[in-house]
């Protein structure tokens, strides 16, 4: 067994765990449950939206103009299920409703850092450029 500190492999991508040895994406992996929290286009912008704060919807339509009315409902519906985000909803009219990490969600301010870290060091060469397509 590999050695860990504070819950962390000393090889990171190769946890410690049974799990890590599977043949095949399975939904109790760790990673897979991520990327089903992550999943769709704009995800990661919202949750990036909300890391600044709990927003409206209209706060988050003017955040992400170009992300249409139905996407952005989509991407909170799924959120809240996933257990991302809170949605609380105020009585009046009109009904106001505040989106709101969960501590769960919190949990995804590393991961998406860790994800631009990678993305940044690892870009893709233009087609042309030595060594690009």
């Amino acid at each position: 067994m590999a050695h860990q500190t504070v819950g962390h492999p000393v090889r990171p991508g190769l946890p410690d765990d049974p799990r890590a040895g599977v043949t095949e994406p399975t939904p109790a992996c760790p990673v897979e449950i991520t990327l089903a929290a992550l999943h769709g286009r704009w995800t990661t912008l919202v949750v990036r939206e909300l890391l600044r704060g709990d927003r409206t919807f209209t706060e988050l339509r003017e955040a992400l103009p170009a992300l249409s009315d139905k996407v952005l409902s989509e991407r909170l519906a799924h959120l809240v299920r996933m257990g991302v985000l809170d949605r609380h909803r105020r009585a009046g009219w009109p009904p106001r409703v505040r989106y709101t990490l969960t501590a769960h969600g919190r949990d995804l301010g590393p991961v998406l850092q860790a994800l631009w870290d990678w993305g940044a060091r690892h870009r893709p060469l233009p087609p042309g450029e030595p060594g690009g397509n």
